[in-house]
């Protein structure tokens, strides 16, 4: 009997065996690969975003037969929207986010022209934001997607005050009914009810794709500035700039809370999902009617609805301006993770995240960003004054010992070691470290970069005035010396050089002054070669910053301002006599000469 037993429990254990190794290697895979099979499928429904019903125009090459945008308009239904920061419309066709213009922003420095962020289908420069649903289960690819045409239930026109219901029942037995509002600035919230009548259990999937068709052509092309594909995803924040993606580098990550988007230097549109599902954020390109189109999306895991069931899902849609206030609003506000790094803060964001946060304070208490700029560099130097007032006085003290190193250097000409025990000596005597003017500096450098990221990023400097000939902080100088700055009656602006390369204004020739200013003030360099460029860089330095924005090169100008006053005053405590002693002097003694 106990033999008996035994062959029976080893035959069930081999059948066993064989069950299981069937499901592992045969059973499963074929699994695997028919979810594959309709996963692609479902993702090739997402990128259906032409109507195959509309006019040829609109699935031509956009290069070729472009749409005027009221031609590209009006080829769908569309709902009104006219809210205080923004004003457009969306289309019922794919419920696409396609037309938005920003009312608080202008092309031109006074102008009437909005910024048109996003843009329709079959016009120039395609940007666009949908939210759709996919189904993983067979027979359910009528779900809502780009090509859908949703019907109008209730509301004309989207404010803040009336929402907008549209609806859609698919042939498959599902009924959506979307709710759409918009807040007093840039976010939509998107709140979907989805009822199954179809008889049997669903799986659904919602997701939300930004898309932007063609490389944009107004690219800032600045190591400051991120513009492309970016997402954060349970925390972390992802990046591609668009040139990676257009060699092909892709990206995805999953996790709970976070968005997925795509950014220029001050505008950006992103996708939301629920901040309590968990998602997979996605970037891609692919070829759309002949050019390369930027996507950037994110997909919900799946949700079972069972028959006669229903389910609300409510997403998110950012579109408009990066103000660190909106952003951190709608992120306390919607609990949407970390949507306040849109704002690109660089490597050094623990500095730059309290610069940005000081310069817009500073802006509402002075009323003017150029005064901000300029407190905040005050208030900067006031802090690091005691390590930037250490570095100052040891390069008086060694300005002090000047003849006496160079008394040294002759006496021990031949014998190098010999030179440097005496100098070593002398620095003992009189209490000089060689490396206390440097060590202070350091921790400068990093302050710098951050206020240099923070002044480039930040919206509040675009069409934001100065005083004087400054009407927008964002801008180079507009003027010339080569017109003597306007005082001439020719513009050299079109010139191939002196209205390029050569184009030099009055703000940054004055920061070129503060740095040869800040310069004589600082020991000559022991070797002449040394300072010949040294002398030299206050002109490289005038030519290359002459294009960068104004703001920057104020900042740059009253910076060194600060820092030639406070080094001349400590100077003059050690009782140095300066470059700029001398210069005084000569204009006395050469007025007394006049006089007599």
């Amino acid at each position: 009997m106990g033999g008996e037993q035994r062959n029976l429990f080893i035959a069930l254990g081999l059948m066993l065996a064989i069950m299981l190794g069937y499901q592992f290697l045969v059973t499963g895979p074929a699994q695997e690969r028919q979810r594959a099979a309709l996963e692609a499928e479902q993702a090739s429904l997402i990128d259906q975003e032409a109507d195959p019903n509309l006019p040829a125009a609109l699935t031509a090459q956009p290069t070729v037969s472009a749409l005027d945008r009221p031609e590209a308009l009006a080829t769908a239904q569309r709902v009104e929207i006219n809210a205080p920061s923004v004003e457009g419309s969306f289309s019922l066709t794919g419920a696409r986010f396609d037309d938005l213009r920003l009312r608080r922003h202008t092309v031109e420095v006074g102008g009437d022209e909005l910024i048109s962020l996003l843009n329709p289908i079959g016009s120039e420069d395609v940007f666009y934001v949908r939210d759709g649903w996919q189904s993983p289960t067979p027979g359910f690819t009528d779900l809502p997607g780009g090509t859908t045409v949703w019907s109008l239930i209730s509301g004309d026109v989207l404010t803040t005050e009336t929402p907008v219901v549209i609806g859609y029942d698919s042939p498959s037995g599902l009924h959506f009914e979307r709710t759409i509002s918009i807040d007093e600035n840039y976010l939509f919230t998107v709140s979907d009810s989805v009822t199954n009548t179809t008889g049997s259990d669903v799986e659904l999937q919602r997701y939300g794709l930004v898309r932007d068709e063609g490389m944009p052509t107004d690219l800032t092309n600045n190591m400051a500035v991120f513009e492309g594909a970016l997402a954060v995803v349970d925390g972390r924040l992802i990046q591609r700039k668009f040139s990676k993606l257009e060699d092909g580098e892709e990206d995805e990550a999953s996790g709970v809370g976070g968005w997925s988007g795509i950014t220029m230097r001050y505008w950006m549109a992103a996708a939301i999902p629920a901040q309590d599902r968990s998602f997979t954020a996605r970037f891609r390109t692919i070829e759309r009617a002949g050019i390369t189109a930027f996507e950037s999306s994110y997909v919900e895991t799946a949700q079972i609805l069972p028959a006669g069931a229903s389910l609300n899902s409510v997403t998110h849609i950012f579109a408009g301006a990066k103000e660190l206030d909106v952003l951190q609003a709608a992120q306390n506000d919607q609990g949407i993770q970390k949507l306040d790094m849109a704002i690109n803060w660089g490597w050094l964001w623990f500095l730059a995240r309290p610069f940005v946060w000081l310069l817009h304070h500073l802006e509402n208490l002075t009323g003017n960003v150029g005064l901000a700029i300029l407190a905040l560099t005050l208030m900067v130097k006031i802090v690091m004054f005691p390590l930037a007032n250490r570095a100052f006085a040891s390069m008086a003290k060694m300005k002090t010992v000047q003849p006496k190193v160079a008394e040294i250097k002759e006496r021990y000409a031949a014998d190098q070691q010999k030179q440097q025990q005496a100098m070593m000596e002398l620095y003992k005597k009189e209490k000089i470290n060689p490396l206390a003017g440097c060590l202070p500096i350091l921790p400068q450098i990093p302050i710098f970069f951050a206020l240099y990221q923070t002044l480039f990023n930040a919206i509040e400097m675009r069409h934001a005035p100065f005083f004087g000939w400054i009407r927008d902080l964002a801008a180079p100088d507009p003027t010339n010396m080569w017109n003597l700055f306007g005082l001439l009656p020719f513009d050299p602006s079109s010139w191939p050089i002196l209205g390029g390369v050569l184009a030099i204004g009055i703000w940054p020739i004055l920061m070129g002054l503060t740095m040869a200013a800040q310069q004589a003030l600082n020991p000559p360099p022991p070797d002449p070669m040394q300072a010949k460029i040294f002398a030299f860089l206050p002109f490289v330095f005038t030519i290359m910053l002459a294009g960068f924005a104004s703001g920057l090169v104020i900042y740059w100008a009253w910076n060194n301002a600060l820092s030639v006053a406070q080094q001349y005053v400590i100077m003059r405590r050690h009782g140095n006599e300066t470059q700029l002693d001398k210069l005084i002097a000569h204009i006395r003694d050469r007025m007394k000469g006049d006089r007599s």
